[in-house]
């Protein structure tokens, strides 16, 4: 069994190549595959549990301890980032949905799959674990604010916490909650061994699974925006090299070990796309334009996630 892990774990580039290809297909050949957008959260939501399940939750109370690493990732995502994102949006034209859809999606750091691709990264992806109840909070405090000092008032009243609440909930809590009762039954009985045995295959595939069900559901969306879509590609691949390399350089600051600086480094370049998507809908006037922009940051988003497993995970 373990062998099957481990040929998962060297193969997993191709075999997330592969799920993003063959989901690009079926979008482009098959119609009302949108429909799929209703499994995105139950696929990431199974892919949050196998990942939990590999770290060990009676050592999260020391995840929590660790002061600095949070004070680190505060000054990463929501002081560094902002500052790239200010930065970025100025090559932008000045048209509100296209920045509101922007600033909603590299604002809002990653509070799900964020853990899965650090775990597989080799980062301290407990430490992470242990801090997206904090980065849930401080993105729903602060959001309307940089909203509002980036577009005006206006803009920061459209945004509602609803969405975060219900993502906080179905994707962090209830895995979180079934992986420490599945980790509790592993340790007293011989059948719940066997069962974490076999779940500890399944990171890579359900990662797949998640990258197949969102590729599906969200690439038929682009095509009525699909200029706003192209605008806003090169801001996100800047970010997407930029943004990792600030988070590593604000955990050499704090002199953190290098599995919590590449743990940094994910959570700066990794943003809350699938759950700012309802924020964007909910939005008056939104469609086309700003759904198009957010799904636009999941797709570049996933492809710079297979870099980051590769190239991360060997920074000291």
């Amino acid at each position: 069994m373990q062998d099957l892990r481990g040929a998962f774990e060297k193969h997993q580039i191709p075999i997330y190549f592969v799920a993003v290809i063959a989901a690009a297909v079926v979008a482009l050949t098959v119609s009302g595959t949108t429909v799929l957008e209703r499994a995105i959260n139950p696929a990431l939501a199974v892919m949050l549990y196998v990942t939990f399940l590999q770290v060990p939750i009676a050592e999260l109370r020391r995840a929590f301890g660790q002061v600095q690493f949070l004070a680190a990732l505060m000054l990463g995502n929501f002081i560094a980032v902002p500052v790239l994102v200010w930065a970025l949006v100025q090559f932008l034209p000045a048209e509100p949905m296209l920045r509101l859809g922007v600033l909603l999606v590299l604002l809002t750091p990653c509070i799900d799959y964020v853990v899965t691709f650090a775990h597989i990264g080799r980062a301290d992806s407990r430490l992470l674990l242990a801090s997206t109840p904090v980065l849930l909070v401080m993105q729903m405090v602060l959001l309307p604010g940089y909203l509002g000092l980036f577009l005006g008032e206006h803009a920061a009243s459209l945004v509602q916490v609803g969405p975060f609440i219900h993502a906080f909930v179905w994707l962090i809590a209830v895995p979180l909650a079934l992986a420490a009762v599945t980790q509790l039954w592993a340790a007293k009985r011989p059948s719940g061994a066997r069962a974490f045995a076999i779940m500890g295959l399944l990171p890579v595939p359900t990662t797949a699974l998640v990258l197949f069900v969102v590729v599906v559901a969200v690439l038929p969306q682009l095509g009525p925006a699909i200029g706003s879509a192209l605008q806003v590609v090169p801001i996100y691949g800047v970010f997407a090299v930029v943004a990792p390399v600030l988070g590593w350089l604000v955990a050499r600051m704090f002199r953190l070990d290098a599995p919590a600086g590449r743990a940094m480094a994910f959570s700066t370049g990794t943003r809350n796309s699938l759950v700012v998507l309802p924020l964007a809908l909910a939005v008056p006037g939104a469609i086309p334009i700003l759904p198009a922009v957010v799904v636009t940051q999941t797709l570049v988003e996933l492809l710079g996630e297979l870099a980051y497993i590769r190239l991360i995970k060997k920074l000291r």
